[in-house]
This record gives C-alpha cells, sequence and structure tokens, in this order.
C-alpha cells in the first residue's frame, strides 16, 4: 500500500499539488499500518512475509498505469474499499480467537483507511468533473474494461459513507 501511493505521485504528472500532498500522506500513514502489523506479528513469533498474500492491489496498479482516472476508480474505490467492509468482520474474528491487540490495531487501520478511500473519491468525482464524465457510469464501465473484480456483501456502508460514497454509489453497489 505504501508504493502503491508513492506510485500514484511518481507516474501521474500534471495533477493539482493536493493530489500528491494527498497521496504522500496515504503513505506516510501506510507505513505506519506495516510498523504497527509487524511488530504486532513479531510478539506473535511471526514476521511480515511468513503468511500467503495476493498482491490484486498491485496487479491492477499494473493494470491502470496510463489513466489516474482508471487507477483512483478501482484501487480505492474497489480494491481498498473492500478493506472497509472486511476490516469489522476481521477484527471480530481477532476478538473470538483472543487477540484483543490484534483488533484494536484494525481499528486504528479502518480509521486511516476510510480516510484514504476519501482521498481516493475526492480525486475520482474531481477527474470525472474535468473530463466531462458521470461517475456512476464513468465507474462502471472502468470497472468492466479494466476487469476489476466484483464487490460482494456484507458492506461497512457507514464506513462506505464516510469515505465519501454517495447513496446513488452504494446502491447501485448492493444492486450487483
Amino acid at each position: 500500500a505504501v508504493n502503491l501511493a508513492l506510485d500514484a505521485v511518481w507516474r501521474f504528472g500534471g495533477l493539482p499539488g493536493d493530489f500528491y500532498r494527498d497521496w504522500i500522506g496515504v503513505a506516510r500513514e501506510e507505513s505506519q499500518h506495516f510498523q504497527l502489523l509487524h511488530g504486532h506479528l513479531q510478539t506473535m513469533g511471526f514476521c511480515y512475509g511468513d503468511f500467503p498474500a495476493h498482491d490484486g492491489l498491485w496487479e491492477m496498479a499494473e493494470r491502470t498505469r496510463d489513466d489516474p482516472l482508471a487507477r483512483l476508480a478501482l484501487v480505492p474505490r474497489v480494491l481498498e474499499a473492500r478493506g472497509l467492509d472486511a476490516a469489522p468482520l476481521i477484527r471480530d474474528k481477532l476478538r473470538h480467537a483472543g487477540d484483543e491487540r490484534g483488533a484494536a490495531l484494525l481499528e486504528i487501520i479502518l480509521r486511516d483507511e476510510v480516510a484514504h478511500v476519501r482521498i481516493g473519491n475526492r480525486w475520482y468525482h474531481w477527474l470525472c468533473e474535468r473530463r466531462g464524465l458521470d461517475p456512476l457510469s464513468c465507474q462502471a464501465e472502468l470497472a468492466r474494461r479494466y476487469r476489476a473484480p466484483r464487490a460482494r456483501g456484507p458492506f461497512n456502508l457507514d464506513a462506505r459513507r464516510a469515505a465519501g460514497f454517495d447513496e446513488q454509489e452504494l446502491a447501485a453497489l448492493q444492486a450487483g
């Protein structure tokens, strides 16, 4: 996630200074998340990399490397937003397993991820407006073109609202 934010800063030129400041801030917070999670894993005798992980975020970043609109539509608004949905479920599993520290860390990360997705939403809508595109239909077209995974519930609608999704977008999400 650190590299994703920094890649957006490096790759997409000609955008307002706030775009770059926002994504540098995201990279900083993602670095803090890594430190929190790595430290927690170490208390349990593990290290980062000891468990399998997917690279779906980076694969989508590669596919959208030529268009900041596509990147914003699909990385923060689809893939990272899925983390908003999954975090409460994972947090509850950690609590049930007796890992209160892990559950607390997930709360911190969820709070920050809401802000990260909100940044993605802000710049996605800004680019849609600049290009004269309808955000809802553009999202659907980009998801089809770049073969984004379909969103599956349950959805954390409160977190998605806090992250800047409007009711029309949430209705489309729930309709599938």
